[in-house]
């Protein structure tokens, strides 16, 4: 009878050896543990973080934060173009794509943008580093640490297995979001001189939300039709998405509908 080990162990060579061999050699997609690595040193942070700021004055990250929020929109915008460009010169179908698991240059560059879409979600983590050094604690709700924290393994599994195809339509539509998310932040760090102009934070959400229905309703007709792409990650896109349907519905009704009330 084999131990929980060996069991692991099985597991790990199952996982490495059915990938992707185009991505294989990437940083950070042949094997999962380094992504479990970073997830439980994510998780420390957000643990250790608030306890070690709790007695210290919040750190002034200005200059940091315009140079990072509009350095994440410089990257939503070139994998938006690559996903676009690609997507358009392969003459993908927007309702079923298989992968193009070819070395062909058109398949090369969509898994190349994948990697660098699932690379960004590491890059996201920062976000939550910043709330803690700055003291923003009511930040660190369970939708921000939900949301972080799964995503890294959603994309690195979309990077091992499914480096294009169908994958693109997710990137197109969140890196389009991003492009706005990482511009409000990015002018809101610039000072609060610029607040007046920034009404439009809670349409951010909206545009959110609008995401992950299109994508629920995406992946749902791919379940029940004749689709080459995996219906394993059909099945775990469209349940993640109701998650977060559910957690930024939540999200909007107490921050702007709930809130608007108590005002009133």
């Amino acid at each position: 009878m084999e131990s929980a080990w060996q069991r692991l162990e099985s597991m790990h060579k199952w996982i490495v050896e059915n990938g992707d061999k185009r991505t294989d050699p990437w940083l950070l997609v042949y094997s999962p543990v380094p992504i479990i690595c970073i997830f439980l040193c994510y998780l420390g942070v957000i643990w250790i973080g608030p306890k070690l700021m709790k007695n210290m004055e919040p750190v002034n990250l200005k200059g940091l934060l315009i140079v990072y929020n509009f350095s994440m929109v410089g990257l939503s915008v070139y994998m938006f173009h690559e996903f676009l460009v690609t997507s358009w010169l392969a003459n993908y179908s927007y309702l079923c794509q298989p992968v193009d698991y070819s070395t062909s240059p058109l398949g090369m560059r969509m898994a190349n943008v994948c990697w660098w879409f699932f690379f960004s979600k590491v890059i996201e983590l920062s976000d939550t580093v910043f709330f803690i050094l700055r003291k923003k604690n009511s930040q660190l709700t369970f939708l921000h640490v939900y949301h972080h924290g799964t995503m890294i393994f959603n994309w690195w599994a979309g990077v091992k297995y499914v480096a294009g195809g169908q994958s693109f339509f997710i990137g197109l539509l969140n890196t389009f979001v991003h492009i706005w998310m990482y511009s409000y932040y990015g002018l809101a760090a610039l000072g609060p001189h610029l607040q007046k102009y920034l009404w439009w934070k809670r349409y951010l959400t909206s545009l959110q939300l609008v995401q992950f229905i299109l994508l629920t309703v995406h992946t749902g007709y791919n379940l029940f039709t004749e689709c080459e792409f995996p219906d394993s990650m059909n099945a775990v896109v469209f349940a993640y998405c109701v998650s977060l349907i559910i957690l930024f519905s939540n999200f909007y009704y107490q921050s702007y509908i709930k809130r608007k009330s108590k005002k009133s």
